[in-house]
């Protein structure tokens, strides 16, 4: 049989460096010589930013530059591409920055850098850049300047955790997140004087070679057993900004109260807020009063006031920038990180009871069935008549609390809200079941209880209220053609639909994808599955399949609230997004000089994406702070039975959720019972081999507390329940199960 000829040789891929995102040889050079230790192709190429068929040109560039790439620095000890974190925002709103390494013992005190103002968003205190020096050409005694060529991400350099001492010099570093496997060594010299047990804020000097990696304590937060410091922890890992700079703290004290010229005067309406019981800042007030006018029988007339936060944060000005920044309000069981200083939040904006307050208000006429016939807006000066909580609103409507409001102000309310209501059903909006949990502290900052609050018709009332508002604002911007940001939330992807029919094909609930998805679908499905043993399951299914909604300018709908025109509007004090709406309707309005700027406009998208992220950073820290309290709460109580539900599977386990307290931990596969159990993901399930025992998520279990991390906030159960009896798999498959002894009592 002739022997096949030899195949010719692969032709070999040319690279065109000029045509890729590379730094120059000087650059990498510059870069190298200022980098502690050594230094690899994928350090050069992730301070960088190369990618894709990038890295084989770097590859090749590298190789030609030889063994010895280091370059002398310029004058002062300086190499010319550095890396510098922010340290100080001057007196003029410019940034001030260090080298993020610097030897002070060798070479003297860490030079401070001015930053040219071309990065795209203002820098704030704790960003960090790589830069390139150049000779500094302003006013003062500065050397040189450094020119960003791109930002850094500071979680990549930063660590929080607890500082464990040596028995000699340095100690260790036990870090606070739940993916980090290893400790960080502490060389003697670098504790900062920090002490045994002491939660500290950590810069890591290597990751990477051998041994365990190093970190240097950078600034001691306190006593990890200090309630008040827990949260701290995610402030400092996500890099939430919690102290204002001066200048927005002097920009702040010089502001001056409102003026009411060219406002309409409100100050007449029996407005009032509901809120929570406990809230500090009072950003929306509503009214509500029958609709007079012959062609509207069973009409009302609603109006939504919110504050006016534009008549104070005016375009461009520092306190703009640290908002912009910002982006958002950040809620902790012990504190809030605010978007604006308390003279704002609490004070000027805040539509408190009995005084004058500038507002942005809207003015909605319904129908008897809760359809918009009109709106309009007016830049207005009001007075709240009545501050109340969400229950004291609800205990006065149900007769169980008198209030002089309830005739003239909370009865309308509610008849309004009525009518609103039958749209909102003929709309159908997603209609799932989020229980909210607050954790309640006692008077010495630790966890009293774990509450899940009642969900009143006061607060479905006051939601409906921002929601008409909302899409007001968005429909008077688009028909004005003026730039905003849309909040959008899009529809479920192809694949996460694919994934829930197939998913719901186990349960017997039809669900067809040859049609146009509706929120009121996944509605339909809801109520198929509700008083059936899956309603739990199929609940999480539905919410897993939805998209996460996040801040455009370009207008996609809102998929959830089954919405074509949808933007935040109504919390201008606790949402940067808001505040860009109210600029918005100033200007297409003609309210007056100081609405969207041109600086805002051209920025919009890159505000939308920079909000979008800190709303994300803002729910992870949250979340992750509940954890880390609920975990402490949970430290004395190793061997502790609890009910819960799961709320995950994965091929290495299940988490569950606890019901009294919503905290979240893992059961490995390990603990599960004699068996092989295979992970189904159509399912959600873990199931034995050879007993069809099924662990499905939404499950209700009964589990064993066998380990806490209050650091981390990680908890591992045991499971103690059976499985619910199912179906073997058809096909077994051996290394995807897990043969394991059974612990369960």
């Amino acid at each position: 049989m002739p022997k096949k000829p030899p195949k010719p040789p692969k032709a070999k891929r040319k690279i065109k460096a000029a045509s890729l995102a590379l730094p120059s040889e000087a650059d990498v050079r510059a870069f190298i010589a200022n980098s502690p230790g050594h230094v690899g192709k994928r350090d050069i190429g992730r301070a960088f930013d190369v990618k894709g068929a990038a890295k084989l040109a770097l590859k090749a560039m590298l190789k030609t530059m030889g063994p010895e790439r280091k370059q002398k620095p310029i004058s002062g000890g300086l190499p010319p591409i550095l890396e510098i974190e922010v340290i100080e925002i001057d007196g003029d709103g410019d940034a001030i920055g260090q080298p993020l390494m610097w030897n002070e013992g060798r070479a003297g005190p860490a030079p401070r850098l001015p930053i040219s103002n071309e990065v795209k968003s203002a820098p704030g205190l704790g960003d960090r850049f790589l830069a390139k020096l150049e000779a500094y050409t302003g006013t003062g005694d500065f050397l040189y300047q450094a020119r960003v060529l791109r930002s850094l991400a500071q979680n990549a350099t930063r660590i929080v955790g607890i500082f464990r001492k040596s028995s000699g010099a340095g100690g260790r570093i036990i870090p606070s997140g739940k993916k980090d496997r290893d400790d960080f060594v502490v060389a003697k010299g670098d504790e900062s004087d920090a002490k045994d047990g002491e939660l500290v804020l950590a810069e890591i000097t290597r990751q990477s070679g051998r041994g365990l990696p190093q970190a240097r304590v950078r600034e001691r937060l306190g006593a990890f057993d200090d309630p008040r410091n827990i949260s701290l922890i995610a402030i400092h890992t996500h890099g939430i900004p919690d102290q204002f700079p001066q200048i927005v703290l002097d920009e702040v004290e010089s502001l001056k109260p409102f003026g009411n010229e060219h406002r309409e005067d409100l100050r007449h309406v029996p407005l009032i807020t509901i809120d929570p019981a406990d809230a500090r800042d009072h950003d929306d007030a509503i009214f509500a009063a029958p609709d007079d006018a012959a062609d509207n029988p069973g009409g009302h007339n609603i109006i939504i006031a919110i504050a006016d936060v534009a008549a104070y944060v005016k375009p461009g000005s520092a306190l703009d920038r640290e908002a912009r920044k910002r982006g958002n309000s950040t809620y902790f069981p012990d504190r809030v990180v605010p978007m604006l200083p308390e003279r704002i939040s609490n004070d000027l904006c805040s539509l408190k009871e009995g005084e004058d307050r500038p507002a942005l208000v809207c003015f909605i006429t319904i129908d008897a069935e809760g359809h918009k016939k009109s709106h309009r807006f007016s830049r207005a000066v009001i007075r709240v008549a009545a501050g109340l909580a969400y229950e004291e609103a609800q205990a006065a409507v149900d007769g169980r609390n008198p209030h002089a409001l309830l005739e003239t102000v909370l009865r309308p309310l509610w008849a309004a809200y009525a009518a609103l209501s039958i749209a909102r059903d003929k709309r159908g909006p997603l209609d799932l079941d989020l229980p909210e949990r607050k954790i309640i502290l006692n008077d010495k900052g630790f966890v009293s209880k774990v509450v899940s609050p009642e969900r009143l018709d006061a607060h479905r009332l006051v939601e409906e209220y921002m929601i008409q508002a909302n899409v007001a604002a968005a429909e008077q911007l688009n028909k004005k053609r003026t730039p905003l940001l849309f909040r959008v939330h899009e529809d479920p992807s192809a694949e996460k639909l694919r994934a829930l029919q197939e998913f719901l094909r186990t349960t017997n609930i039809p669900f067809s994808l040859g049609q146009v998805v509706r929120s009121k679908h996944f509605n339909q499905i809801l109520r198929a599955a509700k008083d059936t043993p899956q309603h739990r399951v199929v609940h999480e299914v539905v919410l897993r399949s939805q998209a996460q909604a996040n801040y455009r300018p370009v207008n996609e709908g809102h998929f959830g609230l089954s919405l074509a025109n949808y933007a935040h509007f109504t919390s201008p004090i606790r949402r940067y997004a808001d505040l860009i709406v109210h600029r918005g309707l100033i200007t297409a309005l003609k309210f007056g000089d100081d609405g969207l700027s041109a600086q805002d406009i051209s920025q919009l998208e890159d505000t939308a994406e920079q909000i979008s992220a800190a709303e994300r950073r803002s729910m992870l820290a949250e979340r992750e702070t509940n954890d880390r309290m609920v975990a402490t709460h949970l430290a004395h109580n190793l061997g502790a039975h609890f009910k819960g539900r799961i709320s995950g599977v994965v091929s290495a386990g299940m988490f569950v959720v606890l019901k009294e307290t919503g905290a979240d931990g893992f059961v490995p596969a390990s603990s599960l019972g004699r068996d092989y159990y295979s992970f189904e993901p159509s399912r959600h399930a873990l199931i034995g081999s050879s007993t069809g025992e099924t662990f499905q998520l939404g499950d209700d279990v009964e589990v064993r507390l066998m380990e806490v991390a209050p650091i981390r906030g990680g908890l591992r159960f045991e499971i103690l329940s059976e499985g619910k009896t199912g179906e073997k798999p058809k096909r077994v498959s051996k290394p995807a199960f897990r043969k394991i002894k059974n612990r369960r009592r």
